[in-house]
C-alpha cells in the first residue's frame, strides 16, 4: 500500500525484514497499531501473526482490512509484557518471532484527542490503554518533587525543577486540562527555540507519556518475555525511537548475547551464561535517505535484532540495562502508574 493509501508508515520495515529472513511460522508483533509491521511480516511468509496492542481502538480501524488475512492474523488485546503468556495460547510451540515497535505511533500522535501532541490541543491524557490514570492526573496530583524526576529521568529535561515548580503553581490556580495549557507553562520556562531546535514541549511530553504508560517497566519485562516465548532458531527485532529506550535495547542484547564486557566495582562481572542471544545486526540500523524523505518521523529510530540460541531464558541484571532510576527504584513494587 503506498504511504499516501497508509495513515501509518512502518517505520524501518525494509531493513527488519532483511534483518529476519527468511520469514515464516508464527509471529508475534508486540505492538500492533495500524498493521504496518503485522502486514509485511505476513507477505514476507509467515504463516500466522499474532497482534497485540494495549490501545483498543487499533482494532476497530483494522476491521476494514483483517478478514482478508482469515485465520493468519490473530489479534489480542494487553500489554507485549506479557506476550509469552499469549504465545503459551497461540504458538504452544514457541514463536519463531518477535517485532516490537516501541514509542507512540503517528496515528495516535495525529489525534489531537489522545493528548499525545503537543502541536494539538486536546485533552492531557496520553494513555495507550484508555484507562487508568492521565498526564493530567500526574501533573495536577504528583509532588513538585516527583513531577521533576519524571521530567528529568525520562525526557532528559535539564529544566525539570523550573518547569515542575511552574506547574505546581500554575495548578494551584486552576487544575490542568489540556494539553495547550501545559504547552504554555512549559514555553513561559524555557527560551524560544531557534530554527531547527525541537519544541519546547518535547521533552516534558515524551517524559509525561512514558510515566503514564510505564514503557520501561513494559520494556524490560517485554523483552523478557520475548526471550521466554522465543523457540531456538527464533528472532526478535525492535525499533527504538529515542536514546533511552535504545539504550536499554542495546545493553539487554549484549548482555544476553555474552557481549556486555568486564564489569566495574559498580556491576561486578557475573558468573558466565551461555548467551540467549546472537546478534542479526552488528549495529544499530537506522533508516535510510529514501525512507527519511518518505517519512520524516523516522529520522530518530533504531533497529536492533538477535537470534535466539538453545540456551535456557533467563533475567536481564537491571542494574547494568540504563534504565532510569525511577523504574529501578520500583523494580520491586508496582509503578503507581502501571495497569
Amino acid at each position: 500500500m503506498s504511504p499516501a493509501a497508509d495513515p501509518h508508515i512502518p517505520v524501518l520495515l525494509r531493513p527488519l525484514l532483511e534483518a529476519v529472513a527468511p520469514v515464516s511460522g508464527v509471529w508475534l508483533d508486540g505492538t500492533f497499531g495500524a498493521g504496518g509491521y503485522a502486514r509485511g511480516l505476513l507477505a514476507a511468509g509467515a504463516a500466522t501473526v499474532i497482534g497485540v496492542d494495549r490501545d483498543p481502538a487499533v482494532f476497530a480501524m483494522a476491521e476494514g482490512w483483517r478478514g482478508d488475512y482469515g485465520a493468519r492474523l490473530v489479534l489480542v488485546e494487553g500489554t507485549f509484557s506479557e506476550l509469552d503468556h499469549y504465545a503459551a495460547e497461540f504458538a504452544p510451540g514457541g514463536l519463531d518471532g518477535v517485532v516490537l515497535d516501541l514509542g507512540v505511533s503517528s496515528m495516535q500522535l495525529d489525534q489531537a484527542e489522545r493528548g499525545f501532541s503537543f502541536m494539538k490541543d486536546g485533552p492531557l491524557d496520553m494513555r495507550m490503554a484508555q484507562s487508568g490514570p492521565t498526564a493530567a492526573d500526574i501533573v495536577n496530583e504528583a509532588p513538585e518533587e516527583e513531577i521533576a524526576d519524571i521530567l528529568y529521568h525520562y525526557g532528559e529535561e535539564r529544566a525539570s525543577r523550573r518547569i515542575a515548580r511552574a506547574i505546581t503553581e500554575a495548578r494551584a490556580k486552576a487544575a490542568f486540562a489540556t494539553t495547550r495549557e501545559l504547552v504554555a507553562v512549559i514555553e513561559r520556562c524555557l527560551p524560544r527555540p531557534k530554527p531547527g531546535q525541537s519544541h519546547p514541549a518535547t521533552r516534558s511530553f515524551q517524559a509525561l507519556r512514558i510515566a503514564v504508560n510505564d514503557e520501561f517497566g513494559q520494556l524490560i519485562q517485554g523483552l523478557e518475555a520475548a526471550e521466554r516465548a522465543l523457540r531456538p532458531g527464533g528472532k526478535l527485532a525492535v525499533v527504538t525511537f529515542h536514546s533511552l529506550e535504545d539504550r536499554v535495547v542495546k545493553r539487554f542484547f549484549q548482555a544476553r548475547s555474552g557481549r556486555a564486557g568486564g564489569g566495574s566495582r559498580y556491576a561486578p562481572i557475573q558468573a558466565a551464561e551461555a548467551p540467549a542471544f546472537e546478534m542479526l545486526t552488528r549495529k544499530g540500523v537506522g533508516p535510510d535517505d529514501i525512507e527519511l524523505a518518505a517519512n520524516p518521523r523516522a529520522r530518530s529510530a533504531i533497529l536492533r535484532a538477535g537470534l535466539r540460541t538453545e540456551a535456557p531464558a533467563g533475567r536481564a541484571d537491571r542494574a547494568t540495562l540504563g534504565l532510569p532510576a525511577p523504574v529501578l527504584e520500583t523494580s520491586s513494587k508496582p509503578h503507581r502508574t502501571r495497569r
